[in-house]
């Protein structure tokens, strides 16, 4: 699906909702300006659009990696997105047509999703500030979506830390990959894309 191009009007306007949401709570975004096109598209190339199923999408904030998603190939009738934020649960409604926006916690995937999806997700995409929430609280979160993927699906994770988000000692038994630094992307973060069982 091809997209019409950012207007710099349309990405202004986002970064001062961005902004906004940021200024009213910093914690619920952990950044002050939206993910960059580079970033979102090293996630998006972690899925694979030809493997069917659902993909979910948590926190997807302004769309920036709905869009990378769209652009790879994934129907926007596969696309499950859970926002926390109404102010972007309406815009993301607005801007991707045929998409399914959640407003309510990620951090409750099971019971915000209730019994919308007919099939295994194939990959949980999240922009979840996950640094910011209690060890416990990320590992769950990951169990969660490992329980509900198809086997060996990625759940797939930005960070600008040098370390894992995802709490390595509490976490579920996992495989661990990371992309390389992408510069491009304001601050740089890498990508850490973790898969259910151990490395042989």
């Amino acid at each position: 699906m091809s997209l019409p191009p950012p207007t710099p009007q349309s990405r202004f306007a986002d970064a001062a909702q961005f902004l906004r949401t940021w200024a009213a709570n910093p914690l619920l975004l952990g950044a002050v300006t939206p993910s960059g096109p580079a970033l979102a598209a090293a996630m998006a190339a972690e899925i694979d659009p030809a493997q069917p199923g659902p993909v979910i999408e948590l926190g997807p904030g302004t769309g920036v990696m709905t869009e990378a998603l769209l652009e790879r190939g994934i129907a926007p009738e596969r696309l499950f997105l859970i926002e926390y934020e109404p102010g972007f649960c309406d815009l993301l409604r607005a801007r991707f047509p045929g998409v399914t926006v959640l407003q309510g916690d990620a951090y409750a995937l099971r019971a915000t999703l209730g019994a919308r999806l007919r099939q295994a997700p194939i990959a949980v995409v999240s922009s979840l500030p996950l640094i910011t929430r209690p060890e416990a609280q990320r590992a769950a979160l990951v169990a969660e979506a490992f329980d509900l993927m198809v086997p060996n699906g990625p759940f797939v994770q930005f960070s600008y830390s040098l370390f894992s988000p995802v709490p390595l000692k509490l976490a579920p038994p996992h495989r661990l990959t990371t992309s390389p630094w992408i510069w491009r992307n304001v601050p740089p973060a890498r990508v850490w894309i973790y898969r259910t069982g151990v490395s042989a």
